[in-house]
């Protein structure tokens, strides 16, 4: 975040040069970097996470003075647009392969698309271990190239 390669010194290059930025954040990052306060579980026992978007729209506000900092959380936005024609047939497709399941009494199985066939898979498998990104991956760092992002997280190989 802070620092000669931070993301706020980034930004700011970026504002200077370009006259505007876009950031997306996903949900649940930065966890690291914010209080650490119990919030909780949910409804399902999941932990609450805190909310990343309003504390890095304030850290941008404050390092970035005088820019025109917004901040859109996108949850009401996209549930409220219309579907695509391939969502729906995505959707039906599953729901019909989940239909398809409990008729045959699965139970404990979530329907997935995998290698371009739909299956079963054990929902114990899928969430026994946690959705990670690798910074250091072939697929982050192809998307990295694509959008011209700079590497904010040092190599593991390097000496630093």
């Amino acid at each position: 975040m802070q620092g000669e390669e931070g993301l706020l010194t980034y930004v700011q290059k970026l504002l200077d040069s370009r006259g505007h930025c876009v950031i997306c954040i996903a949900e649940g990052a930065g966890q690291d970097l914010l209080q650490d306060k119990d919030l909780g579980k949910d409804l399902s026992g999941n932990k609450i996470l805190a909310d990343v978007g309003p504390w890095l729209r304030d850290e941008l506000k404050l390092a970035c003075k005088g820019a025109d900092v917004k901040y859109i959380d996108p949850s009401y936005i996209i549930r409220t647009s219309p579907t695509i024609s391939n969502d729906r047939i995505y959707c039906k497709v599953l729901a019909h392969n989940a239909v398809h399941a409990a008729f045959a009494g699965y139970t404990g199985v979530m329907v997935g698309l995998v290698n371009t066939h739909y299956v079963y898979l054990p929902i114990p498998t899928v969430i026994s271990a946690p959705r990670m990104v690798d910074p250091n991956g072939k697929m982050y760092n192809r998307m990295r190239a694509a959008i011209g992002q700079p590497k904010f997280v040092p190599d593991p190989d390097s000496t630093n």
